[in-house]
This record gives C-alpha cells, structure tokens and sequence, in this order.
C-alpha cells in the first residue's frame, strides 16, 4: 500500500564490525533496524539517506524498503557520525508499530525576537532546547516553533506549558521547567579609587635633629 511518506531503499547484509568498512567505500551505511523484538541489519546507499534526512527532518516516519520487499515503517533513532567530516558511519532504525504511542526528543526553536534584547540590551536565554514528547509515529513534530516576542521584559519567562502541543502530542517535561527567558545585561561595578594613605614621617633619632 502506497504512503504519502518518503521511502529510504536498503539492502541485507552480513558484515559485521570491521567488515562494514569495504561497505563506506562503496557509498553505503551500514545500519539496523530493531524494534518489535527483532533486529535486522542493512545497508543504505550514503547519497540517498543524507537527502532523506535534510527532506524528511528529525523524527519523519519512514517506509524502508529492504531489497525491493514490503515496506515497513521506521523513525532514524540515531546516526554515529566521523568526528572530523560529520559524514555517517552507522544508521539505527527503529521500526515503529503505527497505533502506538512512542516517545522522542523534539527540538525546540525560537521564531520572532524580544523587545528585551532589541531595545533592553538583555541576552536571549535558551535554556532547553529539546523536550520529551509522547504521540503516535505519525504525529510526531520534526520541531517546536515558540514566539519569543512574548518576552516583553526581564521577567517574562516561556515555560513548557507555554509550548504549542502538536495535535494528539503531550510534553512530558515539568511543566514549569524554563525554555527561555531574556537575561539583562550584565552592569560592570566601577571600583573607588583607593585613598592614598601618607607614610608617616619617622620622628628622628636621638643625636639626629641636633646635627642638622
């Protein structure tokens, strides 16, 4: 059955570890899908899954489709990046069931900018920038978008229970847990001059004022 979802091609395999490295050379990742009580490994073509996940975005429900088999739905649960060039080393693949719900962490940004940075002079504190939401694979955000221009002065604050909750989501953090709020600026304390205290003048020694 056909899906309005994108689709990400994938190969079995059999090499394991170290012997996945012929497989990098050869523009392909190698990856697992698990979930279910099964763990299949596979491989997927490099160029196809970076295009996939700059379209698709971060917690986009996927068909993978193994050696031209039935599809079955996945979310990309974690990508192992080289530490110097970002590329992917290795793809997990969780296969989701569609009428249950599943828990993933959503980034949260800021759209908009607050009059207590623009005419105040404060700094825009981002102090949580992922939450924990709970929903059905299809309803699942990429992201959070939140209206900082609420952020009228210093005590103004945007609290978990000010984000928008996509429909048929909840948010499982602490309501009252802090996503952003506007710092002031920071005033530097001029120091006073220290006073200068004169050294007391020595009383001469015995002998000494009668000689001069």
């Amino acid at each position: 059955m056909s899906t309005d979802r994108p689709t990400l091609a994938a190969l079995p395999r059999t090499e394991m570890g170290k012997a996945t490295s012929h497989l990098r050379k050869a523009g392909r990742i190698p990856a697992v899908v698990f979930g279910n009580g099964a763990s299949t490994p596979v491989s997927v073509d490099a160029h196809e899954f970076q295009l996939l996940r700059r379209r698709a975005g971060a917690n986009a429900l996927i068909d993978l489709e193994v050696e031209g088999g039935q599809t079955t739905p996945v979310v990309i649960n974690g990508v192992q990046l080289h530490r110097v060039n970002r590329m992917p080393l290795h793809v997990d693949l969780f296969r989701v069931n569609l009428t249950e719900d599943m828990t993933v962490d959503v980034v949260v940004r800021s759209i908009g900018e607050s009059e207590a940075v623009t005419k105040e002079g404060g700094t825009l504190l981002h102090a949580v920038d992922h939450v924990r939401v709970r929903a059905r694979p299809d309803r699942l955000p990429k992201f959070i978008e939140v209206d900082v221009t609420t952020l009228t002065d210093f005590d103004s604050v945007i609290a978990v229970r000010d984000l928008p909750v996509p429909d048929g989501a909840a948010i499982l953090n602490d309501p009252d847990e802090v996503i952003f709020r506007v710092l002031a600026p920071r005033v530097a304390e001029v120091e006073p001059e220290a006073e200068v205290e004169a050294a007391p003048v020595a009383a001469p020694a015995e002998g000494e004022a009668a000689a001069e």
